[in-house]
């Protein structure tokens, strides 16, 4: 059913009608403090993914060219202005914070971050603080993340094949990756592998992901292609509908589906033959808008509503100007309010101009 909102103004304060549903916008509440933010549709947003960084060890051939052109280091907010700014969502109802990247643990002094934001985490205003990696820095840094509070992680993980794994991303190293899932694991860090399914790299290879993440303990779960940015080649000839994925795994094991969530768009199946989950992200062949609970930062201060689409607000010009948080907050509530009902990814072949012109470690993963 299709919800209808209107706009009510209330002196300098202002609402949102939605049915019967009165959501106060004001951009603080009367004791104060920051308000939660609501949007549109209902939908509270609880879940901040912030990037660090746009650089990234890796070039992977689904997330980035090969010849990447990075930001100048000075339009970065620095790491204080990080902290600053995941407080101010904090503060505004974010009960979980995800730091990405490019790949956030090539950020110099990350570590400061992670630690400065672990206090919200002792204080109970946060109730998780993780992190998306592609696991090459994790050797060095799991011991750390985890005594800052970090209890789950996802790394990115398309194949176990070293050979096919290098193609992929131009520059890892496969046996770094998993020796670094391990010294995660051991310093009690969850881990979860998160595949994206490449039509002739990874298509035989999704039984043993399966069973070599379930036989370490950690969730599997498998995305689609977004269509993000211009790489080489075309999109349709990477990508795979889930719903293929699924069959051929239901050759092999029993599905069931659950219940169970992370809080992001996952959907979830558990494996009778190996006691593990499979999780399902299918931004194309099945969307997961209608209960998105999200938004994204990028590294220079730029929120962006939604992943599928272009519209954004500048956070990093009333975060600078204004050191009390009041125009910040006003700009964050005025862009919750521009929070579309879903996006609209399309894969056409003969067609390579992604849905979206931006790479994906721009808006971070």
């Amino acid at each position: 059913m299709i919800q209808r909102c209107m706009v009510i103004r209330l002196g300098k304060p202002y609402t949102i009608a939605m049915n019967k549903h009165i959501i106060n916008l004001d951009s603080t509440s009367p004791a104060g403090q920051p308000t939660p933010m609501v949007d549109p549709f209902g939908r509270a947003i609880t879940y901040v993914r912030v990037s660090v960084t746009d650089r990234c060890d890796f070039r992977c051939v689904y997330c980035m060219s090969e010849d990447m052109h990075f930001l100048p280091k000075q339009d970065l907010l620095s790491l204080e202005e990080l902290d600053r700014l995941c407080t101010a969502f904090v503060d505004k109802g974010t009960r979980k914070l995800r730091i990405t990247g490019g790949e956030p643990l090539v950020r110099r002094d990350i570590m400061k971050l992670f630690k400065s934001l672990s206090r919200h985490l002792d204080s109970g205003a946060l109730d998780e603080l993780t992190v998306t990696t592609n696991g090459s820095q994790l050797a060095k840094y799991a011991t750390d993340l985890a005594a800052c509070g970090v209890k789950r992680i996802n790394v990115s993980l398309d194949t176990l094949d070293a050979d096919k794994f290098r193609a992929v991303t131009r520059w890892g190293e496969l046996s770094k990756v998993l020796g670094g899932i391990e010294v995660a694991q051991k310093a009690g860090i969850a881990v979860k592998i998160n595949a994206v399914a490449l039509q002739g790299v990874n298509e035989d290879e999704f039984e043993s992901l399966v069973r070599w993440s379930h036989g370490i303990g950690a969730d599997m779960t498998f995305i689609e292609v977004m269509p993000l940015g211009e790489v080489s080649g075309q999109r349709a000839d990477q990508y795979i509908p889930l719903s293929r994925v699924k069959a051929q795994l239901m050759e092999r094991f029993t599905l069931t589906d659950i219940a169970y969530k992370t809080g992001g768009p996952a959907r979830y199946v558990s494996v009778k033959e190996t006691g593990g989950r499979i999780g399902f992200i299918t931004p194309l062949t099945h969307n997961f808008c209608e209960s998105c609970n999200r938004v994204r930062v990028t590294c220079t201060g730029t929120l962006y509503m939604c992943l599928g689409q272009e519209d954004a607000a500048d956070l990093r010009t009333p975060l600078r100007a204004d050191p009390t948080n009041e125009s910040l907050n006003k700009a964050i509530d005025a862009a919750i309010l521009r929070k579309p009902k879903g996006h609209d990814f399309i894969i056409e072949r003969g067609a390579n101009i992604p849905s979206v012109g931006r790479h994906m470690s721009m808006t971070g993963g």
